[in-house]
């Protein structure tokens, strides 16, 4: 028996890396995905993908950094999908690096507006949606930033730390109501950018796993498969809870 056999489940920032294989991932355990970004293309892409593996998806397009958008988007997926029982709020940037005195003020707000603000509108109008159902689950993405400190991204630090706590404050807001809210925080995943990065800075790859205890970066799937563990039964006494999925990164 597949998890999540009619149920519908929205990620955000699906059109590449953790937020692609989180919808995937989705799908395979029986959920109709919404798969959202801002990149139309993108998310038709990931649309395919899970239709290839005999899984169910639709398509939505919409800026997260928009309220009205936001709204538009839970909307659009109660009418043509019927209902919202899960989401994975997972747009972000990392935005530039630099110390804090040369940090563009203009990308700090920047940052701040699609890494913080986009998970506070997404959770606004999801939890609305999920009370209509009886509950559900939420996961946001934050980082192994948002447990430490790491110098160069100011913007990027401030905003996972900040997904940390209004994941744990609307946890406690919504969990005699049965909504669970829990975030990730994953440490430095190989995806699409990060591979560009490692292309044109030789020696980073090595740099980011050497980071962690397992001296590896993670992949996609793993961080995946956490986030729809975190929304199964399987996780049903966990709330507010910012789980690393870093290698053993923030332990040491």
């Amino acid at each position: 028996m597949l998890m999540f056999t009619d149920r519908v489940a929205l990620v955000t920032g699906a059109g590449s890396g953790i937020g692609r294989a989180s919808a995937l991932a989705f799908a395979r355990e029986g959920a109709r995905v919404a798969v959202c970004d801002i990149d139309r293309g993108a998310a038709e892409e990931t649309v395919a993908a899970i239709a290839d593996q005999g899984g169910s998806a639709a398509a939505f397009v919409a800026d997260v950094t928009s309220p009205d958008a936001v709204r538009g988007l839970v909307e659009e997926i109660e009418t043509g999908l019927g209902r919202l029982d899960y989401a994975h709020n997972n747009a972000g940037i990392a935005g530039p690096s630099a110390k804090i005195a040369k940090y563009p003020e203009e990308d700090f707000l920047r940052v701040l507006t699609l890494d913080l603000a986009a998970v506070f509108y997404c959770m606004k109008y999801e939890v609305q949606a999920m009370l209509r159902n009886g509950g559900g689950a939420i996961v946001n993405t934050a980082s192994y930033a948002g447990i430490v400190g790491i110098p160069r991204l100011a913007g990027y630090v401030a905003a996972k730390h900040g997904v940390v706590g209004l994941t744990k404050t609307a946890a406690l807001e919504y969990a005699k109501e049965g909504i669970r809210i829990n975030c990730v925080c994953p440490g430095s995943t190989r995806t699409a950018l990060t591979e560009e990065y490692m292309r044109r800075q030789p020696g980073l790859e090595s740099a980011l796993a050497g980071v962690t205890p397992l001296q590896r970066l993670a992949e996609t799937d793993e961080i995946a498969n956490t986030v729809v563990w975190l929304c199964s039964d399987g996780a049903s006494f966990v709330v507010g809870h910012a789980l690393p999925v870093d290698g053993g990164a923030t332990v040491q």
